[in-house]
């Protein structure tokens, strides 16, 4: 717990919006470097693996990341001063997702050098508050096969089983310009609003049993130049948070099936996750009495192809919030849940731990 405290405390002090997160991450690799861990670093990226790795046997992702968003307008307090009042620290980041962050590295050099039945890799990301490409997807291509990954998230310790992905589609309902006062020309307002209805009728039927409905929401809207002229142009952004009733692809069909309007472009890469029925990780939570949930938040999850759960220390209401948070007895229950987890996880036959893709 104070070499946990410790770490946390020393990255909160350090900035780290995405794409900057250097200094942490030589925060981190000296962390690995001083336990017997040799570090990687791929861009912002740090990554480290079982001293006795055995490609043999499968391999356990342990992931959490090392940005935070930019402080908000309202804290009262410096947001990189960390400060225990009370049994909470305080500061960005100290709950998204510092405090799984930390619990994760302290447990894998714990448990790293154990004889595990499976082989465990631990990675500390960037960008992940921005999805970006120097992130984990860019720090997968440089680690060994993944058989299942530990997303570390704020979930209160509950395993977050499935999450919601997302597509963001920007729409360009194209008209033709009149006079208004001649009633002239097609006004590409009304094209726009017709799609926009038709997206909010709900027009996705199948539901996940896990995440429910596909939600599609317009979030930005822009036309028209002057009161006097139809406007033949009008943009709008529609933000699809999306489940494992659908795939990308198929949605992207049925946009370009019912809208009028022009899809100028698509982001089909944040994919929803959803652990398979009866997946090992499912059985551990169930023995240990794990609560398990589905997530509405993205997280790095959106980009791993290998079953995946989402879980840590915190509240995820205090994520991104003025003032962030998170208690001490939080930070003590994630090394000792994470640890918990990976300990029954070696009790179960290791074969069913193995990803075929």
């Amino acid at each position: 717990m104070n070499d946990a405290l410790d770490l946390l405390c020393r990255l909160i002090a350090t900035p780290a919006p995405s794409r900057q997160e250097g200094a942490r991450a030589d925060i981190l690799a000296d962390f690995l470097a001083q336990r017997g861990f040799p570090p990687h670093r791929v861009g912002n990226n740090v990554w480290t693996r079982s001293p006795a790795f055995d490609p043999s046997k499968p391999t356990l992702l342990l992931n959490s990341h090392l940005d935070t968003v930019q402080p908000s307008q309202g804290w009262t307090r410096d947001p990189h001063q960390p400060t225990i009042e009370e049994e909470k620290l305080f500061g960005l980041g100290s709950n998204d997702a510092g405090a799984s962050l930390v619990a994760l590295a302290v447990v894998f050099t714990e448990l790293g050098e154990q004889q595990l039945p499976f082989n465990l890799v631990f990675a500390a990301s960037a960008e992940e508050e921005i999805s970006g490409d120097g992130g984990i997807a860019l720090v997968l291509s440089h680690l060994p096969p993944i058989d299942a990954a530990i997303v570390g998230e704020p979930t209160s310790m509950r395993m977050a089983i499935a999450e919601r992905g997302l597509m963001v589609v920007h729409c360009v309902a194209e008209g033709v310009t009149g006079h208004a006062a001649h009633g002239m020309g097609t006004n590409a307002i009304d094209i726009a609003l017709a799609d926009i209805a038709w997206l909010h009728s709900q027009p996705f039927e199948r539901a996940s049993s896990v995440l429910g409905l596909v939600r599609a929401t317009v979030t930005v809207i822009a036309a028209g130049s002057q009161h006097n002229v139809i406007p033949d142009r009008c943009r709008f952004t529609v933000d699809i948070r999306t489940t494992d009733a659908y795939t990308h692809e198929e949605i992207a069909r049925l946009l370009e099936q019912h809208l009028q309007s022009r899809i100028e472009r698509i982001s089909l890469r944040l994919r929803p996750s959803r652990l398979p029925d009866g997946h090992v990780l499912l059985r551990v939570a169930r023995r240990l009495g794990v609560e398990c949930i589905a997530s509405q938040t993205l997280s790095d999850q959106a980009l791993l192809p290998m079953p995946s759960i989402k879980m840590g220390p915190g509240d995820t209401q205090r994520s991104h919030t003025a003032d962030e948070y998170v208690l001490l007895s939080e930070l003590r229950e994630g090394i000792e849940g994470y640890r918990r987890l990976l300990m029954a996880l070696a009790d179960e036959p290791v074969e069913h731990l193995a990803y075929q893709p």
